[in-house]
């Protein structure tokens, strides 16, 4: 049975936002190392995949096989042995994460969250966040001044 077409149905609802999360998670890693990647080149000029594993505490390995699928999916351009920089999608992705973080953590600074578990807890809530609540948080954010 499939839910009605009724978005104030429960049932539809529950199942929008389950998709919704479903495709999210899938996005998750490719923005959160496009923004590594984005502030490595910023700070040292290159992103080498030994600085992405050492800055999230993963095996070489791993970043191999991500910065692959960042490779195919068009967001990174890299050789083996070499840096890796990021295409003009992966800088676009980059550029949206960074933001949308910088408004998480001043939204949950804003709330009186202490500076170090408003960075730890900004790091996941960015890339669940619906483009109206970080819209209402950045108003939150404005009139608190």
């Amino acid at each position: 049975m499939t839910p009605s077409e009724d978005p104030s149905d429960p049932e539809t609802a529950q199942l929008r936002a389950f998709e919704r999360q479903r495709r999210q998670r899938h996005s998750t890693t490719a923005e959160d190392y496009c923004e590594l990647i984005a502030d490595l080149i910023d700070e040292a000029g290159e992103a080498r995949a030994v600085d992405i594993a050492r800055r999230f505490g993963v095996s070489h390995a791993t970043v191999v096989n991500a910065v692959g699928r960042l490779r195919r999916d068009g967001y990174v351009s890299s050789q083996p042995y070499r840096a890796i920089f990021l295409t003009d999608e992966g800088a676009r992705l980059a550029a949206m994460s960074k933001h949308r973080h910088g408004i998480v953590l001043r939204f949950l600074e804003a709330l009186g969250v202490d500076p170090e578990t408003a960075r730890s807890d900004a790091e996941g809530i960015e890339h669940h966040v619906s483009e109206a609540t970080l819209a209402a948080f950045e108003r939150f954010i404005r009139e608190r001044g």
